[in-house]
């Protein structure tokens, strides 16, 4: 057949999959692509201060997927999804946020660990609930 290499072919075949070992990682041309997710507790003066919103155009253009809300005792939870430098690179935002914030503490869980929330929203972009 023209334009598909033969069989026992030298020529390589480029597919992306998933590991079921890792289900967050994926070999694409041969290189490993892996992500995070992280939860994240902002306190202090977080709350009316348009943090979620600057929060997601920051995850937005760091092309992270999750969500971010305000939690009845006045704080923000953020859950981040997407490649290890741009959550880490968003953690590093939240402790300074919007202008209008006084962030007082950012706390780092692992997603569905103890204190951080058991089922996460479907991450297919990032939303403000």
């Amino acid at each position: 057949m023209r334009g598909r290499p033969s069989r026992g072919s030298s020529t390589p075949t480029h597919r992306a999959t998933r590991s079921s070992a890792d289900p967050q990682a994926a070999t694409t041309l041969g290189q490993r692509v892996t992500t995070v997710i992280r939860y994240f507790r902002v306190t202090g003066k977080v709350q009316g201060v348009y943090f979620r919103h600057s929060t997601r155009l920051e995850a937005e253009r760091l092309g992270i997927r999750g969500v971010a809300r305000n939690m009845p005792d006045g704080t923000v939870e953020v859950l981040a999804h997407g490649d290890p430098a741009a959550v880490e690179t968003l953690r590093q935002w939240l402790h300074r946020g919007p202008a209008l914030a006084r962030v007082a503490v950012v706390e780092e869980l692992e997603a569905g660990g103890d204190g951080a929330p058991g089922t996460a929203p479907p991450l297919d972009r990032f939303s403000v609930e």
